[in-house]
């Protein structure tokens, strides 16, 4: 009998762990803001994004926490979210790794007038969205990204200057 009861409370304890682990792994399928930051994802709230992001990123495992980081689109207008300026942030001494943003800051940057270099010490490389008043919106890092992604990231999501400019 009490070989019994001892086996009854085994098996109540490992039901109790195993549904206590499907509860923790549910809860693994979004990030806090914070490891979502750390990862890069800040300013990428809306899921669409992480459709667009993937569309340049290949890196299934960086899309997979995109999407852990998001928040589902309400409206699909809200996947065209555009800016009317962006900064590009980067620490001057490690620009040395990041030769694809150096590519970008020599080769491509004139294509952008909106779009502002800022040499921050110490900062990894991101780009800060801003709205039409000049006010931060939204920070996403590119530390891994090529230049061909940067430039067409740019393309979609920074309004073209008017010509008065």
């Amino acid at each position: 009998m009490l070989s019994n009861t001892l086996y009854y409370q085994l098996l109540i304890v490992a039901l109790i762990s195993s549904a206590s682990s499907v509860i923790v792994s549910s809860s693994k399928d979004l990030l806090s803001p914070k490891q979502c930051e750390d990862l890069g994802f800040t300013g990428l709230a809306l899921c669409s994004d992480c459709n667009t992001f993937a569309e340049y990123i290949k890196d299934n495992e960086l899309i997979s926490d995109c999407k852990k980081c998001c928040t589902e689109d309400s409206d699909d207008s809200t996947s065209k979210i555009t800016y009317s300026g962006a900064i590009l942030e980067v620490c001057m001494r490690k620009l040395v790794f990041y030769p694809e943003i150096v590519g970008f800051i020599e080769e491509e940057k004139d294509k952008f007038p909106t779009v502002k270099i800022q040499y921050l010490f110490n900062s990894p490389p991101k780009l800060i969205m801003l709205d039409d008043e000049g006010q931060h919106k939204e920070t996403i890092r590119i530390d891994n990204w090529k230049r061909e992604h940067i430039l067409q990231f740019l393309q979609k999501k920074v309004q073209p200057s008017s010509a008065s400019s």
